[in-house]
């Protein structure tokens, strides 16, 4: 299939313009409606619901399968290790830098151009493509995937555009963030009073290190837990009777982050509380066209360490797109050019390929 290179330069320009424009997690206004004039324009039908675009293919009907190709709008905060301002970015001849370029506009823009060039096809394809550009994905916000859900028409499957290197995701971890508690009783350090809260969570903190969920399949191998932020003490001689820690759990298809949960109380003193328990992992059966699709066209397959919208729906899926997750979230944040145009390609065939 002959795709003309205004796809890959109009993706370019379209990235160029969009990493300047602040779309951090519920602020993704003037981002949603610059893309909805640029679509509009375009000729596209499409509509914005708070800041989520939708944009359904010509043709569309209620008949046919649809297949949703989705990514997300908004940004996490820019670090303070960026060596030039995020939101102006230095212009080069192989990259396009800028806040939000990796993570994940290379998807969101490539995305726009795989809809639109089908757009411009004389012959429909047998299934009708959906285009859902989605905010507040970084906070696991309630007006992203959740609100655009009650939306729309029903879908069938759904291609998650994020940082894969254009590998297809098969399978991804969830998310669970556990706030620990760790309860003592102050006292006078220099008389070596109180119980100190520091040495319970260490306590809690060794076990955990050296705990291992036990495995019983090896698809995405086993859990993983980091403690990524600890906070104890008033001053110097007095023993501390609070001490919080954050734990970051990535749990796999094998236990409900609710079990998860379970598990550690038994295990731990601290007090444990859950941010949330809908961030589950997700995984899509060998057997589904889209995982045939990507055999098919020879594409590398992995488990992803990383979420996305993708756990917010409950119909089979598949995350790939074009950039390095190694480089979300992090300063000086870039996209090669040669990956736009990889990901415009790659995506065109995955859906000129794809049979539901």
């Amino acid at each position: 299939m002959i795709i003309e290179n205004r796809y890959f330069s109009e993706a370019e320009t379209l990235l160029q313009k969009i990493v300047r424009i602040a779309s951090y997690s519920g602020e993704e206004n003037m981002v949603s409606q610059f893309l909805l004039n640029f679509l509009s324009e375009k000729g596209a039908d499409c509509t914005k619901i708070k800041n989520n675009i939708i944009a359904y293919s010509k043709d569309y009907s209620a008949s046919k399968p649809t297949l949703m190709l989705n990514s997300h709008l908004d940004t996490v905060k820019a670090s303070n290790g960026y060596s030039f301002d995020p939101f102006n970015p230095p212009l080069s001849e192989d990259k396009i830098w800028g806040l939000g370029s990796n993570d994940a506009g290379g998807s969101v823009v490539s995305l726009i151009e795989t809809f639109l060039f089908f757009s411009h096809q004389t012959q429909t394809l047998p299934f009708n493509l959906l285009l859902v550009l989605s905010a507040e994905e970084e906070n696991s916000g309630k007006n992203g995937m959740d609100l655009v859900l009650k939306k729309i028409p029903e879908i069938n499957c759904a291609i998650i555009g994020e940082p894969t290197g254009m590998k297809v995701a098969v399978a991804e971890r969830g998310l669970l963030v556990v706030d620990a508690t760790a309860k003592g009783l102050s006292g006078h350090a220099a008389r070596g009073e109180g119980v100190n809260a520091i040495y319970i969570a260490i306590e809690d903190i060794n076990w955990l290190r050296g705990f291992r969920f036990p495995l019983t399949s090896q698809l995405m191998g086993e859990v993983k837990t980091s403690v990524t932020q600890i906070a104890a003490g008033v001053q110097h001689n007095v023993v501390p009777d609070i001490c919080k820690f954050v734990i970051d759990i990535r749990p796999t298809d094998q236990y409900t982050n609710s079990q998860v949960m379970e598990i550690l109380k038994v295990g731990m003193r601290s007090e444990l509380k859950a941010r949330s328990l809908t961030n589950r992992c997700s995984s899509i059966p060998e057997s589904h066209p889209l995982v045939r699709t990507a055999d098919m066209l020879g594409r590398e397959k992995f488990v992803s360490l990383t979420t996305s919208d993708w756990m917010r729906l409950n119909i089979p899926a598949i995350k790939i797109g074009p950039g390095d997750s190694a480089r979300s979230h992090s300063a000086d944040e870039y996209l090669l050019k040669s990956e736009i145009k990889e990901g415009v390609e790659g995506y065109i065939d995955f859906v000129n390929k794809l049979e539901l």
